[in-house]
């Protein structure tokens, strides 16, 4: 084997590990984690929402009730977000899996402000689905499900 070819195989094998650390460990996370100051200064958290809660997320309630008004326990509902991007910056989505109390309501967690997918599936019941614009820190989304096609 000539001196080239293992430089060259050198070289390659070289370049492919550093692709594969770079896909494995992304420095933008370090380096979004440095910009964070050690001690936030504490204000008061607004009226209603989470403290815990990030900056521009929030706080949502699904109720889900049948046709009569009567509420619809054990639906699973699927809530679905965008999140800003990893990998070469591109916004990735996100899903969120709850199910409903005897009271027919889902809490959801913080999540990011602006376009939210809400789907419910419940046994008996024709499956929903539609997207939201949440702008407000506390929402509460009514969802009536409609009694599925009947078929022959």
């Amino acid at each position: 084997m000539s001196s080239r070819s293992s430089r060259y195989a050198t070289w390659r094998a070289l370049a492919l590990t550093a692709l594969v650390l770079a896909t494995l460990f992304p420095l933008r996370r370090a380096f979004a984690q440095a910009d964070k100051p050690s001690n936030p200064p504490t204000a008061p958290a607004p009226t209603g929402h989470d403290e815990n809660a990030p900056p521009g997320t929030v706080k949502l309630k699904i109720v889900v009730t049948n046709p009569r008004g009567t509420p619809v326990s054990n639906a699973s509902v699927y809530v679905r977000y965008y999140k800003e991007g990893g990998l070469m910056h591109h916004d990735q989505l996100a899903e969120l899996d709850l199910k409903t109390g005897q009271d027919g309501a889902a809490k959801v967690p913080g999540v990011p402000q602006g376009k939210i997918q809400i789907q419910v599936v419940a046994t008996g019941w024709h499956t929903f689905g539609e997207w939201y614009d949440i702008e407000k820190e506390e929402q509460t989304v009514s969802i009536q499900l409609q009694e599925p096609p009947h078929w022959y």
